[in-house]
C-alpha cells in the first residue's frame, strides 16, 4: 500500500510538472489600432473625437471618469440615468461589463447593441476610447460630410408637426416601442431630429439594408418623415 501511495503521489507530480510545460500562452495585450476597427460598428450610433457631437447615441469624449447619464444635451433612458445616480461611472473595467452585454448590467437602456462575446475585442475597443476621446469636445458643430448633407437635407429644412408625426407613428409603434425600450429593436425615442431624418433617407435611398425599413419608408415624403422626427424627438424615454 505505501508503494502503491508513493506511485501515486509520483504521478500527480509528473502530471502537474507536464500540465505546467503547456500553460495557456498570455492574452495579447490590448491594442488600439485593432481597436479602430472594432469602433467602425459603433460609428452610425456614437461619435468620437475633438468635434463630436450626440447623435442616435451620446457622444463619447471625455468618456472615462464620466458619470452614467450625465452628458448634458443627451436624451437618456431612466434606467441609464438610475445607474449614474446609483454611482456608476465609466472606466475599463464597467465599460468591458456593459460591452458584453448592455441589457444585463443595465435592463431598460435604450441601447440597441446586444452585446460583444469576444473579450479581446472589448479590451481593443476599450483601448481605442481611451488613445481617442478628449476631455472637451469643440465649441463649434462637428462639419457634415458633404454627401450626408444631401440626404434629406429638404426634410431637414421643415420644422415637422408633431401632432402629425403622432397620427403617422401607428405603423412605427408595431416594431418600436413607445417607451423606448429596446428588447432587441433600436428604440427611436428621443432621437435627434437631424440624425432621425438622416437615418430615413438612407434607408430610403439603400445606403442602409433591412427590408422591412425599406417598405416602411419607401412612401413617406419630407413632411411625414419631418413630422416623425418632430414626434419621436420629443418623447421623453422612460
Amino acid at each position: 500500500m505505501r508503494k502503491r501511495g508513493r506511485l501515486t503521489a509520483l504521478a500527480c507530480v509528473l502530471a502537474a510538472i507536464g500540465s505546467a510545460g503547456f500553460a495557456a500562452e498570455p492574452s495579447p495585450a490590448p491594442d488600439p489600432e485593432r481597436g479602430k476597427a472594432v469602433f467602425a460598428a459603433c460609428k452610425g450610433c456614437h461619435q468620437v473625437g475633438a468635434d463630436a457631437r450626440n447623435g442616435i447615441g451620446p457622444h463619447l469624449d471625455g468618456l472615462f471618469g464620466r458619470k452614467a447619464g450625465s452628458l448634458d444635451g443627451f436624451a437618456y433612458s431612466s434606467a441609464m440615468r438610475r445607474h449614474g445616480t446609483d454611482g456608476l461611472k465609466w472606466d475599463r473595467k464597467s465599460l468591458d461589463t456593459y460591452l458584453s452585454d448592455p441589457q444585463v448590467m443595465i435592463p431598460g437602456t435604450r441601447m440597441s447593441f446586444r452585446g460583444m462575446e469576444d473579450a479581446g475585442a472589448r479590451a481593443d475597443l476599450i483601448a481605442y476610447l481611451e488613445k481617442i476621446t478628449v476631455s472637451t469636445p469643440a465649441s463649434d458643430p462637428a462639419p457634415v460630410e458633404e454627401h450626408r448633407a444631401e440626404i434629406g437635407s429638404a426634410a431637414m429644412g421643415i420644422a415637422g408637426d408633431p401632432a402629425y408625426g403622432e397620427y403617422l407613428a401607428s405603423e412605427c409603434l408595431t416594431c418600436h416601442q413607445q417607451s423606448g425600450r429596446t428588447d432587441g429593436i433600436p428604440s427611436i425615442v428621443g432621437w435627434p431630429r437631424e440624425a432621425f431624418i438622416r437615418v430615413i433617407f438612407e434607408y430610403k435611398t439603400n445606403v442602409r439594408r433591412h427590408q422591412v425599413m425599406q417598405l416602411m419608408t419607401a412612401n413617406l415624403g419630407n413632411e411625414e418623415i419631418a413630422a416623425l422626427a418632430a414626434y419621436f424627438g420629443g418623447l421623453d424615454p422612460q
